[in-house]
């Protein structure tokens, strides 16, 4: 009998851990929400906690991978965090943002695409605060988190402010574009050093859009806390990258943690098969936005 019962406890335990992480139906998903203006195709998808809650929820902007020209806010990467995290409480919106074409030449891409593709995340930031009330948003709680090239724009997002040449020019201008926490994930942070890794010779001027494009040159001592991912088997962004950009951060007095996953691939989503990081990043987004 007392077996019978150290069983049902741990079933209903199993079940409580499970529900909090897994993708069910607690979870409304409202697809393609315009959030840049007319003239714009790129859409947003919203992860909305049900039932609804007395409580304004904080958010989390989840922003895909793909090299800034290629990916989808609707890849399993992103379905994973979004569902993941709204059944954790958050709302979260995972947005397409401008791509340029794709090239072998970071400088040639970032030249398309550079600031344009941050100054989205960045309006999306703003869209989300303008719409805090119809989607059960605290609009002082908003963090992002990204994989990859997602992984870079984040981490832009958290160390740029109201610069003049990267502050958007497109709607919401009235509401701010910080945010309070952050997950990059697997992210190029120093891009000429990228850049020379991949053979490619840098020009002075393209040497200068690489350190614009690159978050350790952005750091200041007010930017929030970071939580960084990455692989060791990482075959396409040498783990490096994530070292640096910690080592600035906790240079500045930023608040800021690396979890290196032993082999763990480039492009991993919260579920990777070395290690669930659901609780981890739950846990960190739960402490800097809940307050918990």
């Amino acid at each position: 009998m007392l077996r019978f019962r150290l069983l049902v406890i741990t079933a209903i335990l199993t079940s409580f851990s499970t529900a909090a992480y897994s993708d069910d139906s607690s979870i409304q998903v409202i697809n393609d929400v315009a959030y840049l203006g007319k003239d714009r195709g790129e859409k947003m998808d919203l992860y909305l906690p049900i039932p609804k809650s007395k409580k304004a929820r904080p958010a989390v902007l989840i922003v895909h991978g793909g090299g800034w020209h290629g990916g989808d806010k609707a890849a399993k990467r992103e379905k994973n965090i979004g569902n993941n995290l709204a059944a954790a409480g958050y709302v979260c919106a995972s947005i397409n943002y401008r791509l340029c074409k794709k090239t072998d030449v970071l400088a040639d891409r970032l030249r398309e695409v550079w600031p344009g593709n941050l100054q989205d995340c960045r309006t999306a930031v703003r869209f989300l605060r303008k719409n805090a009330k119809e989607y059960e948003i605290n609009p002082d709680r908003i963090g992002a988190i990204g994989g990859s090239a997602g992984g870079h724009l984040t981490a832009m997002l958290a160390v740029t402010g109201t610069e003049d040449d990267i502050k958007p020019e497109g709607p919401y201008s009235q509401f701010s574009s910080r945010i309070q926490a952050v997950v990059p994930m697997y992210g190029v942070h120093d891009v000429v050093a990228q850049a020379k890794l991949k053979g490619n010779d840098l020009s002075k001027s393209d040497k200068e859009l690489c350190r614009h494009a690159s978050a350790i040159n952005w750091i200041t001592d007010d930017d929030p806390p970071a939580l960084i991912l990455h692989g060791t088997k990482d075959a396409l962004v040498p783990v490096d990258q994530s070292k640096i950009l910690h080592e600035q951060l906790v240079k500045a007095g930023i608040s800021s943690k690396l979890i290196i996953i032993d082999g763990a691939p480039h492009s991993f989503h919260l579920q990777p098969k070395q290690r669930d990081l659901r609780p981890v990043v739950i846990e960190f987004f739960d402490r800097h936005l809940k307050g918990e």
